[in-house]
């Protein structure tokens, strides 16, 4: 999933430089992009191109702003042998931008490459589906925390279709379970014996509900190569299922590719898709509980108060289904399958116990209208086990301000990704058209 470039340049360029200059981006990219026949700026734009890639600029481009204006392709200005913007072009980079032009101009290879993954990424999302499994969200399990959540309306579909071109696929989450516990037994072994599955605690029959949940939904993935993620209502319509989808995300992830939405989330599935695909980063979903919100927070995961510790209010404790959160073995520093937690799931079922690194981290939500980004830079400081709880092992995250935190936040659920991303995701933000709001 490449992104295509149309190389253009002045009448009055060195075409030896240009072609050298040209002749390093498509080494430096070649992983990222490729490249059609250069052009001299005004000449027609191929309707496949994605954007334009200007790899020499020159003094010419303040003559030619008007030619410049009619490009209505994203504009990429990429100078020098590092796969960067060479610093001798900031006169005319700020002139232009002073002509309400909008040129990329990466300072950083990784930037280079993050924008050309963006532009890809954005082509290929007006083909892309999610598939989600669901039957009568909000009408299972803990109704009336499930009836409140944006992520099951019409609009939040339809928004996501008039944005970024996914389509959303329903289909049955109870034929889905029916499917699944239908496989035989002895398919399921022979599965798994492929696959290195640390696990503590977890029995045969359990290990053998879950790769057949694995083995369920890969078979409707098969159908339709444009399924990029996927998710089910597995906790509000749990009763449908003897087992639960997260050892499915890890295998079909490591296998795939295929992204993932915990509670059929679709809006969380979006903004790790987005990140994901654009960063490279591992990116996961988990629910935020500032430790401002107090004893709402830590009665749903039956703990009995949040630590004693100094910048209290900077703190969030972060766990979901009993974990720090659902993510494929590749993502994690440790990582074991382990019983279910949570009482509102079969008896059967099971959780990830896994982990990122101590240190940096970035937490970002999409807003509702999917035009704003959220992006919160923060440091996980340490894990922390409540045993008996709903929270055995969470994960504690301090920011830099807990109070505007509270004012901010758009949702329970966040994306978690190691390191400060902050760059990254402006860059893909830009690409995307959304607005980029940093606490």
């Amino acid at each position: 999933m490449n992104t295509c470039l149309q190389p253009v340049y002045f009448k009055s360029a060195n075409m030896q430089e240009f072609n050298e200059q040209l002749k390093i981006l498509t080494s430096l990219l070649d992983k990222e992009a490729y490249f059609l026949e250069p052009v001299p700026l005004g000449s027609e734009i191929p309707a496949d191109a994605d954007a334009v890639v200007f790899p020499q600029l020159v003094g010419e481009a303040y003559r030619e702003v008007h030619e410049m204006k009619k490009i209505t392709l994203p504009i990429l200005i990429i100078t020098s042998e590092f796969g960067t913007v060479a610093m001798w072009d900031w006169e005319i980079i700020t002139f232009l931008r002073s002509e309400r032009l909008k040129p990329f101009a990466p300072y950083d290879l990784k930037m280079t490459k993050a924008i050309c993954r963006a532009l890809s990424l954005k082509r290929d999302m007006l083909t892309s589906k999610f598939l989600v499994f669901q039957d009568n969200p909000g009408e299972g399990m803990q109704a009336s925390i499930f009836k409140r959540f944006f992520w099951w309306e019409e609009e939040c579909v339809r928004r996501m279709k008039e944005k970024f071109g996914i389509e959303i696929v329903k289909k049955s989450f109870k034929k889905l379970a029916s499917d699944a516990k239908a496989l035989p037994d002895d398919e399921a072994r022979a599965v798994l014996k492929q696959w290195d599955i640390p696990a503590e605690g977890v029995t045969l029959r359990a290990f053998n509900s879950a790769v057949k949940m694995y083995m369920a939904v890969k078979n409707e993935l098969l159908q339709d190569e444009r399924i990029k993620g996927v998710g089910t209502n597995c906790l509000n319509e749990s009763a449908f299922s003897d087992t639960t989808p997260c050892m499915t995300w890890n295998m079909l992830y490591e296998e795939m590719g295929i992204m993932w939405a915990c509670e059929g989330d679709i809006l969380s599935l979006l903004s790790k898709y987005l990140i994901h695909k654009t960063t490279q980063a591992p990116t996961v979903m988990s629910n935020l509980y500032p430790f401002l919100m107090g004893e709402t927070a830590t009665k749903h995961e039956r703990i009995d108060r949040f630590p004693d510790i100094e910048n209290f209010d900077n703190h969030i404790l972060v766990g979901h289904c009993g974990y720090f959160a659902c993510m494929p073995k590749s993502f994690a520093t440790d990582w074991t399958l382990k019983p279910k937690v949570l009482g509102i799931v079969d008896d059967n079922a099971t959780a990830i116990d896994a982990r990122y690194p101590i240190g940096d981290v970035t937490i970002a939500q999409l807003h509702p209208t999917l035009g704003k980004l959220l992006v919160i830079e923060g440091t996980l400081k340490e894990y922390i086990q409540y045993p008996g709880s709903d929270c055995r092992n969470g994960a504690l995250i301090e920011v830099s301000d807990g109070r505007k935190l509270m004012s901010s936040m758009y949702s329970h659920h966040g994306i978690i990704i190691p390191g400060h991303l902050k760059t990254e995701l402006e860059v893909m933000s830009n690409v995307m058209n959304i607005e980029l709001e940093v606490l």
